[in-house]
C-alpha cells in the first residue's frame, strides 16, 4: 500500500479490513491472524471525510482539512456533522425509511449494552464494537427501534455505550460462555417484557453468539502488551496481526516480546507508504498488564 489515506478498520459479516483511499480509488486488505503488515504514516494526519450512507458511500472532505494527530476523531467538524452514522448516534436522523434491529451486546461480567444497528448490516456492527457475545432483541423502523433502545436502558437492563477502555480491560477476565449466554438470556426477558406493547417484531428465540474464537480471545487478552496511545509523522508500525478485536490490533514485533495494541482509529487520517519491514518507531506506548485477582494474599517474605 503506497500514499493511501487510512480510514481504518471495517468489518463485513466475520471479516475484518483496513480500508485506504487515493482521490476517488478505494483500497480494502482483509486483516486475519497471520497477516503480516508494514506502515510508515505521513503527515499531515488528514479529514477522512465523510460516509453519506450506501448509496453514496464516503464523501471525501471537501475542504481537504487537517486534524491534530492526538486527536480522538480523523474527521473534521463539518464532515462530522454530515456524516450519516453520527447523525444516528446524535439522533439527528428520526427515520430513513430502513429496517432496524435492536441488540443486547455483552462486554464481560455486568458489561450490557443496547443498541441499534441497520438490517441490512448483518451482525458487522457487533464485530465492530468487539462484542464479545450478543443476542438480537428485535426489529422494525428506525423510530420505533430507537423507542425501544431508550425503554430498554431507562429501566437500567442495559446502557447506551462503555467507554472503549472499560471494554478492554475486561479482555482480561472473561468468565466462562455458560456466564455471557446467562446475562444475556436474562436481559433479553426483560427487555422483551418491557416491549411487548411495542409495534416492533420480537425475536424470543434468536441465540446468543459468543465471538469469543472470532477475536482469538478463548483464552483471554495477553497477560501484558504495550497499548499505542498516540502516533506521529514518520512512525513506522511493523510485525504480524493477531485476530482483529473490534477496532483494535494486536501487533508481535521482533524487537519486544509485548505485543503492541493499536486502535485504529488513531490510524484513520494518515498517508500509509511501505514500511520496509523497518523496526517500529515514532509511537507513544502505554504498559498494560493483567490487575492481580482481587483479595489476592500479600506475601509475607
Amino acid at each position: 500500500m503506497s500514499g493511501w489515506l487510512a480510514h481504518g478498520l471495517r468489518w463485513d459479516g466475520a471479516r475484518a479490513a483496513l480500508t485506504a483511499t487515493c482521490g476517488t480509488r478505494e483500497h480494502v486488505r482483509e486483516l486475519t491472524a497471520g497477516t503480516r503488515v508494514s506502515w510508515r504514516l505521513l503527515g499531515p494526519r488528514r479529514c477522512v471525510g465523510a460516509w453519506l450512507g450506501s448509496e453514496v458511500g464516503q464523501r471525501p472532505c471537501p475542504h481537504g482539512a487537517t486534524v491534530e494527530p492526538a486527536a480522538a476523531s480523523a474527521q473534521c467538524p463539518a464532515c462530522q456533522s454530515a456524516d450519516h452514522g453520527l447523525r444516528l448516534a446524535r439522533d439527528q436522523v428520526l427515520d430513513d425509511g430502513r429496517d432496524y434491529r435492536l441488540y443486547l451486546a455483552w462486554f464481560g461480567t455486568g458489561l450490557l449494552k443496547v443498541g441499534l444497528t441497520g438490517a441490512h448490516r448483518g451482525t458487522s456492527r457487533l464485530a465492530e464494537q468487539a462484542a464479545i457475545a450478543f443476542t438480537i432483541l428485535a426489529g422494525g423502523p428506525l423510530p420505533a427501534v430507537r423507542r425501544a433502545e431508550l425503554t430498554v436502558s431507562g429501566a437500567r437492563i442495559a446502557r447506551e455505550r462503555f467507554p472503549v477502555r472499560t471494554k478492554v480491560e475486561h479482555w482480561w477476565r472473561l468468565p466462562e460462555q455458560r456466564s455471557a449466554h446467562q446475562e444475556l438470556t436474562a436481559g433479553r426477558a426483560r427487555a422483551l417484557e418491557l416491549l411487548a406493547g411495542h409495534a416492533l417484531d420480537r425475536y424470543p428465540e434468536h441465540p446468543v453468539v459468543d465471538q469469543r474464537p472470532l477475536f482469538g480471545l478463548t483464552a483471554g487478552a495477553p497477560a501484558a502488551y504495550r497499548a499505542i496511545t498516540a502516533l506521529s509523522d514518520g512512525a513506522t508500525l511493523s510485525g504480524e496481526l493477531r485476530a482483529p478485536i473490534g477496532r483494535h490490533l494486536f501487533l508481535d514485533t521482533p524487537a519486544d516480546p509485548q505485543p503492541l495494541l493499536l486502535d485504529t482509529r488513531r490510524l484513520a487520517g494518515w498517508t500509509l507508504t511501505a514500511g520496509q519491514d523497518a523496526p517500529c518507531a515514532g509511537l507513544l506506548l502505554a504498559d498494560r498488564r493483567r490487575p492481580a485477582p482481587t483479595g489476592a494474599q500479600q506475601a509475607l517474605f
